[in-house]
């Protein structure tokens, strides 16, 4: 927590992209320190985050009502967040077959939106290799910025 305390301006954003087990308790959580985006493309899902309701049970009401998180549907909040986190399923198939369609579809996203200077983070279940091979060319190929 230090190290991004003081990687961060307190004016800065972060921004959880999913809000499911993982992302909805982290962004509670940051948003204790921190102005905090949650995002999502489940729109029932953020109305009731925004009505103060977790129908996973990941967070309590009472949590929920006294958190300062905007949850959002609204990919262009990301524009104003100088740290992302990916916090997307990665289901498998019946073949144990990793479906990289949501982590890839964030990216995209994060790509779009993303300035000079963010920082990126993938908290998702996947394979060795992933983020630099895929994630990374396309955070690239959408921002027009380069990695290191």
């Amino acid at each position: 927590m230090k190290a991004l305390k003081d990687y961060l301006d307190k004016k800065e954003s972060i921004c959880i992209i999913g809000l499911g087990y993982v992302g909805l308790p982290l962004a509670v959580y940051f948003s204790k320190y921190f102005n905090v985006v949650g995002l999502d493309i489940n729109e029932a899902r953020v109305e009731e985050l925004k009505n103060g309701h977790d129908s996973t049970g990941e967070v309590s009401e009472d949590e929920l009502k006294a958190c300062s998180v905007e949850f959002s549907t609204s990919m262009g909040c990301l524009s104003r967040c100088s740290f992302v986190i990916v916090t997307v399923p990665t289901p498998i198939d019946i073949f144990k077959k990793p479906d990289l369609t949501p982590v890839i579809k964030a990216s995209e996203t994060a790509g779009e939106y993303m300035q000079k200077g963010c920082v990126v983070v993938y908290e998702s279940t996947v394979y060795p290799g992933v983020t630099e091979d895929i994630c990374v060319p396309i955070l690239e190929g959408e921002s027009g910025l380069k990695w290191k």
